[in-house]
């Protein structure tokens, strides 16, 4: 068995990220979540509203055309477009950056995807956002998409190679990471100092371990072995969810069966992918989004018992489960 750490309640509350007096949107974070296909809808609501409830400044959603209208229902005060736009988000406000104007170089025709046409053909923007963000950045990809479908992969290198920021890599982007264009554009990432956290459940850290043979029995471990491997920050979900920078390996032992639902995985991504948006280090952000979600389920279950407790309930519990810690 792994040997594992666990933070304290109280360094755990140290690092909510309380904003500054002189905060705005753009210094709180922003947040660019490419998630939502035409059949999962929902999962980019959830990640949205949980990563605008867990801090985030400025959230803004890339999603399947067909979900668009649902999405900013979710939240008027999401941005949401067409993931086919995605490199409008290379044209980011003049504010945001710290310049007058946009730099010229720096902008890109819009991306074009299609679902057959294989990955290395798919059109790139040079930058997903400033190579050197003025403000704290970070991107989620892959909540609610289907793993099934090429354009899934697809977007997830597509957010890998060109997003100068962090990176959290859910759901339906997380098959992409173990194909051999996955395993360089992590490596590439690495190599450049770039964060990138992956949020698997034990299902799909098993599809991430088969093609390298790795050991699955112990979760602790293969946190670990997952993170060595790929260059990662791994956060392993599961009844105790399992943090591993392939140096150390940190547990999260409040888990809940209230959690047991549809779209609670989709909460945890955006409320971690908030956190690194808001300048947390990788471990810090899992250490603080995986506590505070068992916290919100649990808040949530004492007022509507562990069997009605939704993925919507936790996302409303989030402020509940911060004001106890703090």
């Amino acid at each position: 068995m792994q040997r594992t750490k666990k933070y304290t309640l109280e360094q755990v509350a140290a690092l909510l990220p309380w904003p500054d007096e002189a905060a705005n949107k753009y210094s709180r974070g922003k947040l660019v979540l490419v998630a939502g296909c035409a059949d999962y809808p929902g999962a980019a609501c959830l990640a949205a509203t949980a990563a605008q409830r867990m801090g985030a400044g400025y959230a803004e959603v890339a999603c399947d055309a067909s979900c668009v209208v649902q999405v900013r229902a979710a939240s008027p005060s999401l941005v949401v477009r067409p993931w086919d736009e995605l490199a409008d988000y290379a044209r980011l406000d003049p504010d945001e950056r710290g310049l007058k104007e946009p730099p010229a170089q720096r902008t890109a025709p819009a991306v074009r995807l299609a679902a057959a046409r294989p990955m290395h053909a798919a059109p790139r923007p040079r930058v997903l956002g400033p190579q050197a963000p003025h403000h704290p950045l970070a991107f989620l990809v892959g909540s609610g998409m289907d793993a099934a479908d090429p354009l899934s992969a697809q977007l997830a290198c597509t957010v890998l190679a060109d997003a100068h920021a962090p990176v959290l890599v859910d759901g339906g982007g997380l098959d992409a990471l173990a194909t051999p264009e996955g395993r360089l554009l992590l490596r590439r990432r690495f190599v450049a100092g770039l964060a990138t956290v992956i949020t698997p459940h034990a299902g799909e850290a098993a599809r991430l371990a088969e093609p390298l043979k790795l050991p699955t029995e112990d979760p602790a471990r293969l946190a670990q072995l997952l993170s060595l491997a790929y260059g990662v920050t791994a956060m392993v979900k599961g009844p105790v969810t399992y943090i591993s920078d392939g140096e150390s390996v940190f547990r999260m032992s409040d888990g809940t069966p209230a959690l047991a639902k549809a779209g609670t995985g989709d909460v945890l991504a955006g409320m971690t992918a908030s956190l690194l948006a808001q300048g947390l280090a990788p471990v810090d952000a899992c250490a603080l989004a995986s506590t505070l979600h068992a916290r919100s389920a649990q808040a949530a279950a004492k007022r509507l018992t562990s069997i009605c407790v939704t993925a919507e309930d936790v996302v409303a519990a989030i402020p509940e489960a911060i004001e106890s810690l703090s």
